[in-house]
């Protein structure tokens, strides 16, 4: 069944059931940017493989939306189908609501899944087209409803981290949660995010790939914490493990009676856009929603030292596996065949030999050529490019390891460059040095110094259709707030422990695409009369290639941090390498 004919079945169920347009965006219960097989609903019924997108379809049209990392992909995986591609945040293209301002009537009937439809969506939808008398139907999934062959229900095991790896109990984290709720007079905390929920109760699964987190609602109160989740994916130690710390454990669809019977004039903090309609719905009406930032989330994204010792130790051996990956490719390149999925499977058993590597962190971006252009580019056995001895390879990758999580991109050079793949990789590389130096005053937000970056690349016209950075979980999700480097306003503050990536790039469609990627911790810098100022440190050591760049148009001063970049990649790393390995590492990283 191909994706026109999808659409002509969940035509044919939305006009039995009177439904004038219907919206299924890309999402889960717990509102998850990645999702688990069962949840790709959007993916099945459009054709479009993104991690970000939503749908609307009515009798006559198909639309998909989505960011401007996916363009380019979007545009070729609906070619053959009817949707039409909708670009996000781009002059000329409404937003999905807006749109349907515009086509829906006095009485029209919206479906949508409430299930995974987030509260503050169901809210924003409501407000938008308050003016016309819509009639919202959120019970039904009507992909599912056609989707014969769905994936099944995720059913992995959950292991448990003690503080030996992540330094606090979930007693304590849960007594940092109360002493929240406490300080606010608040009663009830009703916790729908995956990545929370693992980081609090200190457990981590496998029902979402490469996001090792278990599908489950938690709540804590004054005096009791709950986990709610499928019991057959306890073994007997993660019930201890859960019982020692005072942790009550109850069915995954028991959550609709906990919350339909909490207390009447009690106090809940929740955040709506983690919360599903279906949940919120149930909650008694005279209970106080205070809608906020999920506390957990600022908890979760300052990591304490242990965290940044071991996340130091991670990237060591990430750091190794990619350099072992690109000696290999400079050593066989123009004698073995190679190609973008057979290499991106090399880096993986590279990476497969550091101890404590567990999985990779999020598919591996194995672009060559013009496919780079695509910022979140995917190969497969069926579709890939072969390499040649020219042009820009560009490699997106990272893993998980019990000591934490990676995230590292590097371009390099297969063989000749164009000067304009020259021009461009200096500029990126001008950007990233530019922001990774930076010192910053106390109190700063990412959104702030997010031009740093831009800086050199708006001098020659380019910009790039994505954020500088975001942050990184501890064996958890690659993507992580609050704290984010983005030309979008954020007003979170930069703080000691915040783990974040600085990622610039050039993308010209048709040509090439550049990403140069490190991870940094927020660390203290120079305390003056104007405050306390703050500086990154970084965790990622890796060869950035002298063959892309043009040394005519950095300064001294870049120069110098390239140069002393590059000592401590090879102190680093070379003492784990052998001596063939060693000896190319030294001339990648020599100075300029």
């Amino acid at each position: 069944m191909n994706v026109n004919e999808r659409l002509e079945k969940i035509r044919s169920l939305m006009n039995e059931r009177g439904l004038v347009a219907y919206i299924e965006p890309t999402s889960d219960p717990h509102q998850s940017e990645y999702v688990a097989d069962y949840y790709k609903t959007r993916a099945w019924i459009s054709g479009f493989t993104g991690s970000a997108g939503i749908i609307v379809i009515t009798k006559d049209d198909a639309i998909l939306w989505t960011d401007g990392r996916y363009f380019i992909q979007a545009e070729k995986q609906t070619a053959n189908s009817e949707f039409k591609l909708y670009k996000m945040n781009t002059p000329g293209y409404p937003t999905y609501i807006e749109w349907l301002k515009t086509k829906l009537n006095d009485g029209d009937r919206l479906g949508f899944n409430g299930k995974i439809f987030a509260q503050s969506s169901v809210e924003e939808l409501q407000k938008v087209l308050n003016n016309k008398k819509i009639d919202y139907i959120d019970k039904y999934d009507l992909v599912g409803e056609i989707w014969k062959d769905r994936p099944g229900f995720p059913t992995s095991k959950i292991f448990t981290l003690g503080t030996d790896i992540v330094g606090k109990s979930p007693e304590e984290k849960i007594g940092e949660v109360r002493e929240y709720l406490n300080g606010k007079s608040i009663d009830y905390f009703l916790l729908g995010s995956l990545d929370d929920i693992a980081w609090l109760y200190n457990i981590r699964a496998n029902d979402i790939k490469y996001n090792p987190v278990v599908i489950s609602y938690a709540l804590i109160s004054k005096d009791k914490s709950f986990l709610f989740v499928d019991k057959e994916k306890l073994s007997n130690d993660s019930r201890e493990f859960l019982k020692g710390n005072a942790i009550e454990v109850q069915d995954y669809e028991d959550i609709i009676k906990f919350v339909e019977n909490i207390e009447e004039d009690s106090s809940m903090s929740l955040d709506k856009g983690k919360i599903n309609g279906w949940l919120y719905k149930v909650i008694p009406k005279n209970v106080n929603i205070i809608d906020e930032m999920n506390i957990t989330t600022m908890l979760k994204g300052v990591k304490n030292p242990l965290e940044i010792i071991h996340e130091r130790e991670a990237y060591i051996k990430d750091c190794l596996a990619l350099v072992k990956y690109f000696h290999w490719i400079d050593s066989n390149i123009g004698k073995t065949p190679m190609n973008e999925y057979t290499s991106q499977e090399k880096l993986l058993e590279f990476r497969q030999e550091e101890e404590n590597f567990l999985e990779l962190s999020f598919d591996t971006i194995s672009a060559y050529g013009d496919n780079a252009a695509m910022m979140h580019y995917s190969a497969s056995e069926a579709n890939n490019a072969e390499f040649k001895q020219e042009g820009l390879y560009l490699v997106d990758s990272g893993g998980q390891y019990l000591e934490g999580t990676t995230d590292i991109t590097r371009t390099i050079a297969l063989g000749p460059i164009s000067e304009e793949e020259k021009n461009d990789f200096t500029l990126a590389l001008k950007g990233h040095i530019n922001l990774i130096s930076a010192r910053f005053l106390e109190g700063t937000s990412g959104h702030v110094l997010d031009v740093l970056c831009r800086y050199p690349l708006w001098q020659e016209g380019i910009d790039y259709k994505s954020g500088t950075g975001h942050g990184v979980g501890y064996l958890l999700n690659v993507h992580e707030g609050p704290h984010r480097f983005a030309a979008t306003p954020n007003n979170i503050p930069l703080e000691k422990g915040m783990i974040i990536t600085i990622e610039p790039g050039v993308y010209k469609e048709g040509k090439h695409g550049i990403r140069i990627e490190n991870v940094v911790v927020v660390d203290e810098d120079i305390e003056t009369d104007s405050g306390q100022f703050l500086k990154f440190e970084v965790l990622s050591y890796c060869p950035i290639d002298l063959d892309c760049i043009d040394v005519k148009i950095l300064t001294p001063k870049e120069k110098d941090w390239l140069n002393d970049y590059h000592e401590k990649v090879y102190k680093k790393l070379s003492p784990y390498l052998n001596e063939e390995e060693r000896n190319w590492l030294e001339n990648k990283t020599s100075k300029i």
